[in-house]
């Protein structure tokens, strides 16, 4: 199985070292060959606006919109959320995504940088040991489809609860930075819970 990691900006040897330590040997994806000979991809962390902008630049952005719609498993956190979601609040005007997941994130949900914090968190993938998720200028989920499932949840300061992991079939995304903590549980989810059985039922293995 081939893992690409979008390599165009924000954390991504973060996301290509979790990958290793999952005994994945990532690519980093820069342009459309190597797009090509992948079979997921992992979107970091980083500006979403910035991140969409080079990916139409390098001729990108609808490549992957299309190998997602056709079925491609793939990852994104915080940043990446928000391009894998459909509808976004407080988006800048023409804010564009790769769209797949149907939520509606808002950007910078929980505040700016200084905002930022950490958080043990509940991670349903049956395993009862808290994921210790990092938060930086994340957005949340205020509002999700009826195949969504949410996997992780965290209390906003006015007392709402907000989905910050969810998945769609093929399609995770996370509000936090699991590549930031050393723990690689998220991606090995992905790998092993996601990627994998997506390509076994496509025919490979």
């Amino acid at each position: 199985m081939k893992v690409g990691v979008l390599a165009l900006q924000g954390d991504v040897r973060e996301h290509v070292s979790s990958l290793i330590a999952c005994g994945v040997d990532p690519i980093s994806v820069r342009r459309i060959e190597e797009l090509n000979s992948i079979d997921a991809l992992v979107i970091p962390g980083g500006e979403s606006t910035t991140i969409a902008q080079l990916a139409e630049h390098y001729e990108l952005f609808q490549p992957i919109r299309k190998r997602i719609a056709d079925g491609m498993p793939a990852y994104g956190s915080c940043a990446g959320m928000i391009l894998l979601a459909d509808r976004i609040l407080d988006a800048i005007e023409g804010q564009k995504t790769f769209g797949g997941l149907d939520i509606t994130v808002r950007r910078n949900a929980f505040g700016r940088q200084v905002d930022s914090f950490e958080s043990d968190i509940d991670f349903n993938d049956g395993g009862s040991q808290k994921v210790h998720a990092v938060f930086i200028r994340a957005p949340w989920v205020e509002e999700i489809g009826k195949n969504v499932k949410v996997l992780a949840t965290v209390i906003s300061p006015d007392g709402q609860s907000h989905p910050v992991a969810v998945q769609e079939g093929n399609l995770l995304a996370t509000s936090f930075h699991p590549e930031l903590t050393g723990d690689h549980r998220i991606h090995r989810y992905f790998i092993e819970e996601i990627a994998r059985p997506a390509l076994v039922r496509g025919g490979r293995r």
